[in-house]
C-alpha cells in the first residue's frame, strides 16, 4: 500500500470538525432551532480543557455536555468553545477545545460525528452508548437509561470508515 503523504485523514477528521464549529456558531449567535440539542463528550484532562476541579474529579477522563435549554454565554473560536452550564444547580464555566472532542450528537435528528483524539489508542464507543454522562441542569430530571435510549438507532460517521486497513 502506498504511503499517504497527503493525509486524508487529517484533512477528514479537520473537515468534520468544521461542521462542529459552524452548527455551535450558528447556536452562539441565533440560539437552538426547533428541537435541535447537543450531546458533546471531550476528554477531561486533554491540553487546553479548562473545568473545575469538582468536575474534574467526577469526570476524570471523559465527560459529556448537553447543550439544550439552560446554557448561557456561548463562544466559539477557531479552535475551541466556550459555555456555561449548570451542574446540580451549580454554575460552571467550561472551556472545550475541539481538538480535545470524543463525539457530538444531536438526537432530534439522529446525527452524530466521531472523532479520534491524540488520547486514542482503542476502538472507541459510539455516542449513542454516552450520553447523558453529565447533565445540564434542564436535564437533571432525565434517568440516565433514558438518555442513552434517546440516541438508539443513530448513524455516527468515522473517520476509519474511510480508511483502508
Amino acid at each position: 500500500m502506498a504511503t499517504d503523504l497527503i493525509r486524508y485523514d487529517v484533512l477528514a477528521r479537520d473537515a468534520l470538525r468544521g461542521v462542529l464549529r459552524q452548527v455551535l456558531k450558528d447556536a452562539a449567535e441565533n440560539g437552538l432551532p426547533g428541537e435541535h440539542h447537543f450531546y458533546i463528550t471531550f476528554l477531561s484532562t486533554a491540553p487546553g480543557v479548562k473545568i473545575s476541579p469538582r468536575l474534574l474529579s467526577q469526570y476524570p477522563t471523559e465527560m459529556t455536555v448537553i447543550l439544550q435549554h439552560q446554557f448561557w454565554d456561548l463562544i466559539v473560536t477557531d479552535d475551541r468553545f466556550e459555555v456555561g452550564l449548570s451542574f446540580n444547580g451549580i454554575p460552571e464555566r467550561l472551556v472545550i477545545p475541539f481538538s480535545s472532542i470524543k463525539s457530538f450528537f444531536d438526537p432530534s435528528v439522529q446525527f452524530g460525528l466521531q472523532f479520534e483524539t491524540a488520547d486514542d489508542s482503542a476502538e472507541v464507543t459510539p455516542p449513542a452508548e454516552q450520553l447523558a454522562v453529565a447533565k445540564t441542569a434542564d436535564e437533571s430530571d432525565m434517568a440516565s437509561g433514558d438518555a442513552s435510549q434517546k440516541g438508539e438507532g443513530a448513524e455516527v460517521v468515522r473517520l476509519d470508515r474511510f480508511r483502508k486497513k
